[in-house]
């Protein structure tokens, strides 16, 4: 197991920017702009939580295509999906922007 994560590990350079999820350069504008607000809140586990009503529906659309990746890289590493989650809620921690804001394990929000 310790080393399909660390091969997992491995990949994420590639797969940082899938990460991000969004399908044009316009929506990885306005998840930038939702961080900046704070509207939204990355998670420990991979997946973006809406700190604002007004982003509930880009934070719907946003973490069903991660959860599609997060599905899809675990079923070829033969890891289990909130596994791959964590794995990408530490790199999005190192490449979010400054100011974006991020809900641990224990629900305690942070702001890098």
């Amino acid at each position: 197991m310790r080393a399909k994560s660390l091969a997992l590990l491995g990949m994420l350079p590639a797969l940082v920017l899938a990460l991000l999820l969004v399908d044009t350069p316009a929506a990885a504008q306005d998840l930038d702009a939702l961080r900046a607000s704070g509207a939204v809140a990355e998670r420990f586990d991979g997946y973006l939580q809406a700190q604002d009503s007004s982003a509930s529906d880009t934070v719907k659309t946003i973490n069903a295509q991660r959860k599609k990746v997060y599905e899809a890289r675990a079923s070829a590493e033969g890891v289990p999906v909130d596994q791959v989650g964590r794995v990408y809620a530490s790199e999005i921690l190192k490449t979010a922007p400054a100011g974006t804001l991020f809900v641990l394990e224990n629900g305690r929000v942070i702001e890098k």
